[in-house]
């Protein structure tokens, strides 16, 4: 319902960067919407389909709505102080009897504008004085027992000229001009600031498209007036550079309305950039007029500049903050730091106390002011479809570099070139009902105070000669495997399996070069079914190469012979499947004409592995010996059987497909033959017993 306007005021302490209050009763003449599209957090959110971004989308048909508790707030951020004059509450039927409306300058320090304790839902509508950036409604009691719910919470006032700021003069007016592309040569990127309102400027039906401008000399922008043709950005960035290489972001939006928009703006730089990312039509961009107004003494070029040179890793184990994160049964040690440790298996994730919310942040301290230009993401399935990549040289006032409502989660990378200490990933939009969180976070460019990783061994060149580690079973009859090469694994298997694992009972050289593991039907272990297992855990690993055997598998329903890897930090306490394994070889004796190659890794593991089954060609596997390997380097694996290639795991594909690749890293090598389970399924009356699996030699290459 509509209700009549409520005259408030506020005063605001000089020392927070405001006014004092001005008692009216009428809305100011020249007020505009201020809050529309702009960044906005919750104390809470109800759930994923009610963000606090919803409570300032223009829309009626969506909202924002909080967790069931007081208090309870949802803050809008300007993007620039600001002089208020109105706010609009549209509440759904979940509204505040009891809330304050508060301005602050730096969402640290609030002051209160408005009070109520007797709010009876609707449409209130607010006439206020005052300045700030941010806004905030702080809700103290619940009318109902659900949470707090808006469908709109919008904020009119003026944003004016800075103090200072030379609106009569326009300091890009003949400068020279660059752009990304022209429409035609009747649209140049000069056509924007030559001062002519029948001429403008068009780029390419593409994004990201941008236009630049050289002021000549460092200068202090205090606003730019950007006046669009009918092909307008919905989403851009107004960015400053002292070098043009090297761009710091002072503005941005995704919700550009076209028309004459006029951006009060803080930034200092030589050149600034309108960079479109997102066309509102299916046209290009196009500016009749680009103006830009400065002020003040221009601050000097900072004296050390980002250096160039070549991109190194510049965040690995530097110290990384974050809006909240998690260590506990469920996630352990999800801390802010494992997204910088070059560990792919360890990650960062927010709280589910207080974290399962919008927004959510991770911040990386490069050590010093560094030019990034790569951003690599790679996120866990609580990924961000909305976020933000931000530097800042405080840690406390950010520019955003990057911004995307599409994002996708696994692996992304993030083209940039901006400047400053910190690097901020501020998501804005989850893809589910969980938090944010990231695997890994690496940030690369020039200057910093990088850390060098440690070096990794070098790939092979394949075909790869250089035996490194060999066993070619020819040791006499009956002898067992060579115990300085071999550690026996006894005990039961995984996976429902019906076998114990002997102390090296089933397992001896049959005199003709090869190693038989023999399956039999005995009781042991509380087990029917004896077999054995080893492994070169305590005796050799090993990071790239080529790694091979040659096997005979035994033929019969619920028999299970394979050749595999683990990784070696598994005998160290890390638990599958974050150390990772690589399966060379698995058969499944019910059907000896197929084989299984294997990747897991905690995004891809069990029966969701990333593999691949295939044919033998026509061939019985248990009919005689054949030859598999692996080929495996900093790129990914290629496994084959028999000299022909099966399946590639390309570690890119895998990144952006399935999740972080977890393979480089020492391993160790396992052969066993295992008797039922859930992937063979159980034995039965027609299997073979004993039943044996020969292996001709292991080979190493590197």
């Amino acid at each position: 319902m509509k209700r009549p306007w409520i005259v408030v005021g506020v005063a605001v302490a000089a020392l927070f960067g405001t006014t004092a209050a001005v008692w009216t009763s009428t809305a100011n003449a020249a007020e505009t919407l201020l809050s529309r599209g702009k960044p906005a957090i919750a104390s809470s959110v109800e759930n994923a389909a009610t963000p606090a971004a919803a409570a300032v989308d223009g829309s009626d048909a969506t909202r924002w709505s909080s967790a069931f508790a007081d208090p309870q707030w949802i803050q809008v951020d300007l993007g620039a102080a600001a002089t208020l004059t109105r706010v609009v509450l549209r509440w759904e039927g979940a509204y505040a009897s009891g809330y304050e409306v508060q301005f602050s300058a730096d969402a640290q320090n609030w002051s209160t504008a408005y009070r109520t304790s007797t709010g009876d839902g609707g449409t209130d509508e607010l006439t206020v004085a005052g300045t700030g950036r941010y806004v905030r409604v702080l809700g103290t009691a619940r009318a109902t027992a659900y949470g707090y719910s808006l469908w709109e919470f919008e904020v009119y006032g003026e944003t004016g000229a800075p103090a200072g700021c030379d609106t009569a003069t326009d300091a890009a007016r003949g400068r020279p001009a660059t752009a990304s592309s022209v429409e035609n040569a009747a649209t140049p990127a000069a056509a924007a600031v030559d001062g002519d309102a029948g001429t403008r400027w068009a780029s390419g039906f593409a994004d990201p498209q941008w236009i630049q401008v050289d002021l000549g000399a460092v200068r202090n922008v205090c606003r730019v007036v950007l006046v669009w043709e009918a092909a307008f950005a919905r989403s851009y960035r107004i960015e400053v550079s002292n070098d043009g290489q090297a761009w710091n972001a002072i503005w941005s939006t995704a919700a550009g309305a076209g028309g004459t928009e006029t951006r009060d703006v803080t930034g200092t730089g030589r050149y600034l950039r309108v960079y479109g990312t997102a066309r509102a039509t299916a046209y290009g961009y196009s500016l009749w007029s680009l103006t830009v107004n400065v002020g003040g003494t221009a601050s000097s070029p900072p004296t050390s500049p980002p250096p160039g040179g070549t991109d190194v890793l510049l965040s690995y184990n530097k110290p990384a903050v974050a809006s909240s994160s998690e260590d506990d049964g469920a996630c352990w040690q999800c801390v802010p730091g494992r997204v910088t440790d070059l560990d792919p298996a360890s990650r960062w994730a927010t709280s589910p106390t207080n974290g399962w919310v919008d927004p959510g942040w991770i911040y990386v301290d490069l050590g010093a002011t560094a030019r990034v230009r790569t951003v690599v993401l790679q996120w866990d399935p609580a990924y961000a479809t909305a976020y933000e990549i931000q530097l800042s040289a405080d840690a406390q006032n950010w520019s955003t570099a990057y911004r995307t409502t599409t994002g996708r989660g696994f692996k992304e990378t993030v083209r940039l070139d901006a400047s400053g200490r910190y690097v901020r990933m501020l998501g804005t939009a989850r893809s589910n009902g969980y938090g944010y969180s990231l695997w890994e976070f690496q940030v690369y460019g020039t200057g910093g105070a990088p850390t060098t990783p440690p070096a990794r061994p070098a790939d092979p060149v394949f075909p790869a000669t250089r035996m490194v580690w060999h066993d070619e079973f020819d040791t006499p009859a009956g002898s067992k495997p060579d115990p300085a090469k071999w550690t026996i694994d006894p005990g039961t298997g995984q996976n429902n399996e019906q076998q114990y694992y002997t102390d090296n009972q089933n397992a001896q050289m049959d005199g003709n070069g090869a190693l038989v593991i023999e399956a039999r039907k005995e009781n042991a272990g509380g087990r029917a079914y004896t077999s054995h297992r080893m492994n070169t855990g305590t005796k050799f690993h090993v990071q790239y190469g080529r790694i091979e055997a040659r096997v005979k598998v035994p033929k019969g329903n619920g028999l299970w012979p394979a050749f595999w890897m683990m990784g070696a930090d598994f005998l160290t306490g890390r638990p599958w499947p974050y150390n990772g394994e690589i399966d060379i070889m698995e058969v499944l004796g019910r059907n000896t004409t197929e084989g299984y190659s294997t990747l897991h890794a905690p995004a891809y593991n069990g029966g969701g592995g990333y593999g691949m089954k295939y044919s033998a060609n026509g061939a019985d596997l248990s009919a005689d010996f054949h030859l598999w390997a692996v080929e495996w380097d900093s790129r990914g694996m290629r496994f084959f059987l028999d000299g022909r290639l099966v399946f590639t795991a390309d570690k890119e594909t895998v990144e952006t497909t399935r999740g972080p690749w977890v393979f480089d890293h020492q391993f160790y090598l396992i052969l066993n033959l295992a008797v039922g389970g859930d992937f063979p399924g159980p034995v039965d009356a027609t299997t073979p017993f004993p039943s044996r699996m020969l292996v001709d030699f292991v080979r190493v290459y590197q």
